[in-house]
């Protein structure tokens, strides 16, 4: 009785820490450098650590603490991803049918996950209570559950949420449950409630990520990254890309599409334009040759007007692994989130490249994920003179540049000329396809060294927090040892 008393003390103590600062417990301020999140994130209001880095205390946020306010939530997501009513009984019956893209309302235990998947430790682990940051769906929270679909109904009864979907994620390796929350809790008070529950291993919000395409003669990346347009081949290398919808019969793409999986089958597609164009830059063919023609994509639709949730695109994760592909292609840019950055850790454990936008929100923006975890390759955009784009994310994540500004790319039926990192990660793709054809036998590790070892040195001498370790060039990493 004594250790029950502890804990629910505990709870109660970390419930009251969200509700006592919901200013900077969601923030989502671009002018906070990363350290000054950090310090947010580890509620340093006092700490000694945040100020020896130029954190919290002396990185000017001292009118009350609060840096921006609550997070804006675009009326856009509530319309994307339609909730339940509160009254609703958890959806589905209890034998676990099957739901439109993978996900299931009652699963049975799953076999564990094949292949050499890792416990995460140490990958930007955040123990509750903690600060909630990043833009977010307000009613809903992630959990991965140690237990079957009895005791996600449990946790669900004891808490007094609703599952609004559950699925065995490989990448997760463990039960992946989207809890509603039906009474108007915030989502930190939840997510530190459920700390209490021995049960759920992971705890986090549904994060709302964005695409990275800026406002928009040949393509001159071939030239810019070394790469002969007349012998590039990414011939049956397997890449995912987790982007919008796609128009197919755009000619650039012809032939190109492997296969097709809509991670949000309930959400009308209205745009194609930046999925087509990604793709298009990597694999196309025609007058619209991309970097690695002959390579087989695996197009995962996750995103329908520029926005996406967590959930959504584990979804998308979780399909690309099961398909066996070698790249897995992220262009777009979200808030810190554990279970993305588990998953990442994993899928580079089972021997996938992660190649990730860097982000178009300026020198002054937070760090921008997935590209910002260990094991993935965060490219920003240069233009036809080698500069950088003005809009593009600084910070020592960035690992390497590409061609991104102002460049002809396949879009719907036809074609645009488009600018942003995001094309700068399809560039870098299609340039690792090629180094995949010419050595299959080339880990993702080798290919990172290769990148690295041979770009050319755009900044500072080294790696700098503008263009990482520099060009990309293709040409020389291929001859790298």
């Amino acid at each position: 009785m004594a250790a029950k008393a502890v804990i629910l003390h505990a709870a109660i103590l970390a419930a009251t820490a969200f509700v006592a600062a919901p200013a900077f417990a969601q923030t989502n301020d671009s002018k906070l450098t990363q350290t000054q999140v950090d310090c947010l994130d580890r509620g340093t209001a006092a700490g000694a650590d945040c100020d020896k880095d130029g954190g919290a205390k002396n990185g000017g946020t001292s009118k009350g603490g609060a840096v921006g306010g609550a997070v804006f939530i675009p009326a856009l997501i509530v319309d994307l991803f339609p909730n339940p009513p509160a009254s609703a009984a958890p959806s589905g019956p209890p034998g676990g049918t099957q739901q439109p893209g993978g996900a299931t309302d009652a699963l049975p235990p799953a076999s564990p996950p094949s292949g050499p998947v890792t416990v995460s430790t140490g990958l930007n682990l955040a123990a509750p209570p903690r600060a909630v940051s990043g833009e977010f769906v307000p009613d809903e929270v992630l959990v991965t559950v140690n237990g079957d679909a009895g005791a996600v109904q449990q946790i669900a009864t004891a808490f007094g949420l609703q599952v609004r979907s559950q699925r065995q994620s490989r990448l997760l390796g463990s039960t992946l449950v989207r809890f509603g929350i039906t009474d108007g809790r915030p989502v930190g008070v939840v997510l530190a409630q459920l700390a209490a529950d021995g049960r759920t291993q992971r705890r986090e919000p549904n994060h709302i990520y964005s695409l990275q395409q800026a406002a928009g003669i040949v393509n001159y990346a071939f030239e810019r990254i070394a790469l002969d347009s007349k012998q590039a081949s990414g011939e049956n290398v397997r890449i995912a890309v987790i982007d919008t919808g796609i128009d197919d019969s755009n000619p650039a793409l012809a032939g190109v599409i492997a296969g097709q999986f809509d991670a949000m089958p309930n959400v009308p597609i209205e745009k194609r334009d930046h999925g087509t164009s990604v793709d298009g830059l990597i694999a196309g063919v025609g007058a619209l040759e991309g970097m690695a023609p002959g390579a087989r994509i695996f197009h995962a639709r996750a995103f329908e007007g520029g926005k996406s949730t967590m959930d959504v695109i584990l979804s998308a994760l979780d399909w690309a692994a099961e398909q066996d592909v070698s790249i897995i292609n992220m262009s777009f840019v979200g808030p810190k989130n554990d279970l993305l950055g588990t998953a990442c850790r994993n899928a580079r454990a089972l021997g996938m490249v992660l190649v990730a936008a860097a982000g178009n929100n300026g020198p002054k923006a937070p760090y921008g994920y997935p590209g910002a975890f260990d094991g993935v390759i965060a490219v920003t955009a240069t233009d036809a003179k080698d500069g950088l784009m003005p809009q593009a994310n600084r910070g020592p994540y960035v690992f390497i540049s590409a061609p991104g500004v102002e460049m002809v790319a396949p879009s719907g039926a036809g074609s645009e000329v488009v600018t942003g990192t995001s094309f700068a990660a399809a560039i870098v793709s299609g340039a690792i396809a090629n180094l995949m054809h010419a050595a299959p036998n080339r880990s993702a590790d080798e290919i990172e060294k290769a990148l690295a070892a041979t770009a050319k040195d755009l900044g500072p001498k080294g790696r700098d927090n503008d263009f990482g370790y520099g060009l990309i060039d293709t040409k020389a990493a291929e001859a790298a040892k």
